[in-house]
Order: C-alpha cells, then sequence, then structure tokens
C-alpha cells in the first residue's frame, strides 16, 4: 500500500512540478497527521455526561425524522422490531449484517420474524445492522464497512434499523474517529458512512422528499442503561 501511495503521490508532485519536500517538513507533517490534535469542538454536547449525551443523540435523531425505541437489553430487540414492522405494515423479515453481536441477539423469541445474515439484495425491503457510534451533536449515526458490515445494508432496502447500544454514544466526529483507529486493524476501513436520518432531497420544487437516495425510514434500537419512565 505504501508503494502505491508514493506512485500516486510521486505522479501528483511531477505534474505540480515540485520536488521532495525537504527532510523536516516531511517529518513535522508527519507529526502532525500522526497527533491527530483536535479542532475546535461545540461544547453543547461535550460538556454534557453520558446520560446527557445519550438523551440529547435521541433529541437530535428524532428532529430529522428517525424513530427511536429505547429497549433494556439485546433480549428486547426481536421484541421491538417485530412491533415496529407491524407498526409500519412491513413484511416480518429482515436481512441483517453478519455481526457477532446482531447474531447473538436472541431471535428465537420471535419465531415467526424471518431473518438472514448477508448483503442486502434487491428485493430486500429491511435490513438489520449495528453501528460503530452515534454522534450526540448531530444524531447521526456512524457505519464502518466490512465482511460482517456490508454496506448495501445501509442504503438498499427501503428501511434500516440500526441497533446501538448506549455506551456507543459519543460526542462528537472526532469521538467517533477514535474509535476508528481503535480498532486495531492497522489501517482505515473501506468505507465510513456517516447517516443523519432517512434520505432525503429537496431537488424536486424545493420539496423534501424522503428515500431518494436510500432508505425511505431509519428506525434506532437503543440498548442499555436506565429508561425514561415513559420508556420504562
Amino acid at each position: 500500500m505504501s508503494v502505491a501511495r508514493d506512485h500516486i503521490l510521486g505522479g501528483i508532485r511531477r505534474a505540480l512540478h515540485r520536488d521532495r519536500l525537504p527532510d523536516d517538513v516531511a517529518r513535522a507533517l508527519d507529526e502532525r497527521v500522526t497527533a491527530h490534535a483536535r479542532n475546535l469542538v461545540p461544547a453543547r454536547a461535550a460538556a454534557l455526561d453520558h446520560a446527557g449525551r445519550v438523551e440529547l443523540f435521541v433529541a437530535m435523531a428524532e428532529e430529522v425524522q428517525t424513530t427511536v425505541a429505547r429497549v433494556a437489553s439485546p433480549d428486547s430487540v426481536p421484541d421491538e422490531i417485530v412491533r415496529y414492522l407491524a407498526a409500519e405494515n412491513l413484511p416480518a423479515e429482515l436481512v441483517m449484517a453478519p455481526d457477532p453481536d446482531i447474531a447473538a441477539i436472541p431471535w428465537d423469541r420471535r419465531p415467526l420474524l424471518r431473518t438472514r445474515a448477508g448483503r442486502a439484495e434487491a428485493g430486500d425491503a429491511v435490513s438489520l445492522t449495528p453501528c460503530l457510534a452515534a454522534v450526540a451533536e448531530t444524531g447521526t449515526l456512524m457505519l464502518v464497512s466490512g465482511a460482517a458490515t456490508p454496506t448495501t445494508l445501509n442504503f438498499l432496502p427501503d428501511t434500516h434499523i440500526v441497533v446501538v447500544r448506549e455506551d456507543q454514544v459519543v460526542a462528537g466526529y472526532e469521538d467517533g474517529w477514535d474509535l476508528v483507529r481503535a480498532r486495531g486493524t492497522g489501517m482505515l476501513p473501506r468505507t465510513v458512512n456517516f447517516i443523519t436520518g432517512p434520505s432525503r432531497t429537496g431537488d424536486i420544487e424545493q420539496r423534501i422528499e424522503l428515500g431518494a437516495h436510500g432508505p425511505r425510514r431509519l428506525h434506532v434500537v437503543l440498548i442499555g442503561g436506565d429508561l425514561p419512565p415513559d420508556h420504562a
């Protein structure tokens, strides 16, 4: 990968008629990139405790037409998904990420719910995925691609359900990128998707249309912690 990168950057450098950077300048740039220095981070999420960040995430997600259901444990996830599918008049079937945490959910609690693990196909109406992080500042979900998390699940089906643990809620985007770097793989995933609400566009007569370039519905199942009284 380093050889290919050097070849590409070398071609750009030659096209710009630039010589190689002096060693001290190159070293300073490498140190700056390695340090991951933070820019100014708004205090509205960073100043909150974790419980406050979770509440802010829920509020901001709902602000952009994401629906959020809170459950006490993974055992309750199948019940919530069946409830949601019935409420939206959707079939009791879904394609889900072949992710170990998703597979560990006790799906046998709802034997009439048909599930398939793998990539989304054209005929799939509902997908279910985990996420890497949930950003409180904007109600945004951060999803990364990989063998256990095919990106087609994020965009192809008309309805996308995302399972989020409360400990995955972070204050800002910078905290999400810290989690990407901490995954221990030594390299970034091929794709990082930031998803804020259902897909939408205002291009046609400046009217908001949902489902323009992806799912029309985005539903979050938030696991863990003490539920507010109206969710108990």
